[in-house]
């Protein structure tokens, strides 16, 4: 399956050039990815500028001026990949706390049917490894609220390490998607499952970064109830025909 992995970059020169080595390393020649870096003043642009010429066929770039946001980034991925003909998009940290060897498995469950393939701390097999008491309690609190809120069918509802097919990316570029942050996986889910698509999760192995700072705000944790809230009375409807590469 041709599928493009989304990176977005900001601060991520220590990682990035791992990271990436790593998914070329686990996934077959069809899997492309796309650094979208929001200008990152540490160099990180520049380092995905040198890993494009070294892999050409398979590394992109898309640099943006400032930075706009997770959210942003992703849609901006999904728009370049069904440009392009991509029949799956991913989405991955830059961090390295995905495993790129889970990479095969998401993409494989697409193949086989799903049309949201979701890597899950939240099921049997699942887990996170690094995190203190606090971030357990904000994460697992996060969850729970959009979950009863939205009244959603997926645990892992924070989870960043997914697969969408071409179809479902394409109609979510037709919603109304207002987080341009960490509320963009929510977002993602809860329209997935109000239009009726397939949406499957999959045990993965979470770990804490090992370089660099996590990008979560105060401004964030107050957009992610803000966005729970508007979407919680929300109908929704399909806007998009199939989409076909």
């Amino acid at each position: 399956m041709k599928t493009l992995v989304v990176i977005p970059t900001y601060n991520e020169r220590e990682n990035v050039e791992s990271v990436v080595a790593s998914i070329l390393a686990a996934t077959p020649s069809g899997v492309a990815l796309l650094i979208v870096d929001d200008g990152s003043p540490d160099g990180t642009g520049e380092l995905a500028d040198v890993l494009n010429v070294q892999y050409p066929d398979r590394v992109f770039v898309l640099h943006r001026k400032g930075k706009l946001g997770l959210g942003s980034a992703y849609l901006a991925g999904f728009r370049y990949g069904l440009e392009r003909g991509f029949e799956a998009v991913c989405e991955m940290d830059a961090d390295g706390s995905h495993d790129p060897s889970a990479l095969p498995r998401l993409i494989a469950l697409v193949e086989q049917g799903a049309d949201l393939a979701i890597g899950s701390r939240r099921v049997p097999g699942g887990n996170v490894v690094g995190w203190g008491p606090h971030r357990h309690f904000m994460s697992g609190g996060a969850m729970t609220v959009a979950r009863l809120a939205l009244g959603l069918k997926t645990r892992d509802v924070t989870s960043g390490f997914r697969c969408y097919r071409a179809d479902l990316a394409a109609e979510l570029l037709a919603q109304p998607i207002a987080s341009n942050g960490y509320a963009f996986q929510e977002e993602t889910v809860f329209y997935a499952e109000r239009l009726g698509f397939k949406v499957v999760e999959t045990p993965i192995t979470f770990r804490d970064r090992m370089h660099g700072k996590s990008k979560l705000t105060w401004r964030e944790v107050m957009q992610f109830f803000s966005i729970i809230g508007s979407l919680r009375a929300r109908q929704v409807k399909r806007k998009t025909p199939p989409f076909r590469a």
